[in-house]
């Protein structure tokens, strides 16, 4: 028989540090799942799954993210109104130039578990075009 337990932290308990991370220097993806993994929280001794004890995370730079082969030009991102031809297609080009915000948010978005506490999760993301914010900033995401 085993005795293991469960550590669930109170939510008193809960400390959220701000991680800042500078998009130039990523790819897309890298920067998703690493943002992804600290706003859930699964850097933390305290994770627990059925929790929200993740951290804030400043993304800067977003329109300077990086893209691996001819994902700008290949890329395609579809959104559907719900009515008969309401099908709408942008390439990622595209949506470089307009929103680079909402890419890398869509991104970190999709890497996030599908319950729940998602949009709470979210909320702690702020993802900044340039390099300018207004954030107090604990840590430095490597």
């Amino acid at each position: 028989m085993h005795n293991n337990k469960t550590f669930i932290p109170k939510t008193t308990d809960i400390k959220r540090a701000w991680y800042e991370a500078d998009a130039s220097k990523f790819t897309l993806g890298r920067l998703a799942s690493k943002v992804a993994t600290i706003l859930r929280g699964k850097h933390k001794v305290t994770f627990t799954p059925h929790m929200d004890v993740g951290d804030f995370v400043v993304v800067k730079n977003a329109s300077l993210v990086k893209f691996t082969g001819r994902k700008l030009d290949q890329k395609k991102y579809h959104r559907f109104s719900g009515y008969p031809g309401g099908l709408y297609t942008k390439k990622l080009s595209e949506r470089m130039e307009t929103e680079p915000d909402k890419v890398i948010r869509d991104a970190v978005y999709n890497m996030i578990d599908k319950n729940r506490l998602r949009k709470h999760i979210l909320r702690r993301l702020k993802v900044v075009a340039g390099d300018k914010h207004e954030f107090k900033i604990e840590k430095e995401l490597k």
